[in-house]
């Protein structure tokens, strides 16, 4: 299965998608019938509350391995369809999983905080000149990080990245609200990820949320948690430091445009796609005994992909 899919999202107000010889069929008031090849999707977004589909769509993604979103009439992601047939060693992998000891799943959680707020201090460097310290934070992680470290990073970054009345809040709109949109998206392309490396979404190796199916997802998510980040201080500062409307159609695409973007995973470049599987792999192996280290982004984003945006939202 190629790991290098697209992201699309569907916006057009009363859209209808169907599916013919493979191809998915896309019909929007006003504008041309047009055809995607299903095989090439990775993450379908759907942000249209009049959509209509036919139940093929629902399979054939699924069977090719997509994941499909849909979002509330508040535009933030309400759901999501992963596929269950995902992995040939699938039932290997779930008992391993299941019995990683306690060390090796303090020792991921510390890989993943440490690369996250390094990350978070490369960001700061980027559009405030410094750090604020963070780096050397980031070599300080322990096991399983039983100083909070991610927390106290979390203190210093937010004041310094959106000023110092900015604070983080998963139910409010503006800045908040673009970086929800964000940290979604990509979460689902790393759900995804990681039901197709054969792991079990809802075990995660931190988070422990009985009413969160996908913990593992949210666990990997943190280190690349400041690319969102940097996406949107970039909007921020290209419309003047004020916060663009979740529901334009212009915002949803500059923060998918991050799907565009190359990134660094073990000094080397791969678009932001492959690098999310790179990295669920990665975790794969180090909670199922095979692989000690985990491959996680370094630096900011590189250059475009090749793809350019498919337009069709």
């Amino acid at each position: 299965m190629s790991t290098l899919r697209r992201t699309i999202e569907f916006s057009t107000p009363g859209t209808r998608l169907s599916v013919a010889h493979r191809q998915l069929v896309v019909e929007r008031p006003g504008h041309a019938k047009a055809t995607l090849p299903i095989e090439d999707l990775g993450v379908v977004i759907v942000d249209d509350v009049r959509a209509t589909y036919t139940q093929a769509v629902f399979l054939e993604l699924l069977a090719a391995g997509a994941t499909v979103m849909v979002t509330g009439r508040d535009h933030l992601p309400a759901g999501l369809m992963l596929p269950l047939d995902s992995h040939h060693v699938v039932t290997e992998r779930h008992w391993a999983q299941v019995n990683a000891t306690q060390p090796t799943r303090k020792r991921a959680w510390q890989s993943l905080v440490s690369t996250k707020i390094a990350q978070q201090g490369i960001v700061l460097a980027h559009f405030v000149g410094a750090d604020g310290g963070l780096a050397a934070m980031a070599r300080r992680v322990r096991s399983g990080d039983p100083d909070n470290l991610e927390a106290q990073a979390a203190q210093r970054y937010w004041p310094m990245l959106f000023g110092k009345g900015f604070r983080r809040d998963r139910d409010a709109d503006g800045v908040n609200g673009l970086l929800n949109y964000g940290y979604a998206v990509v979460r689902a392309a790393i759900a995804r990820a990681v039901v197709a490396t054969g792991l079990i979404p809802s075990l995660g190796v931190f988070h422990k949320n009985r009413a969160n199916p996908f913990c593992l997802a949210d666990d990997l998510l943190e280190p690349y948690r400041p690319f969102v980040d940097w996406r949107v201080r970039l909007l921020l500062d290209e419309r003047g430091g004020t916060a663009p409307r979740l529901d334009e159609r212009e915002t949803k695409s500059a923060l998918l445009s991050l799907f565009n973007e190359t990134v660094i995973v073990n000094a080397r470049r791969n678009p932001l796609l492959v690098a999310i599987h790179l990295s669920a792999a990665s975790l794969a192996r180090v909670l199922t005994g095979d692989g000690k280290a985990l491959a996680l982004p370094a630096g900011l984003p590189q250059s475009p992909d090749l793809l350019d945006p498919d337009g069709l939202g």
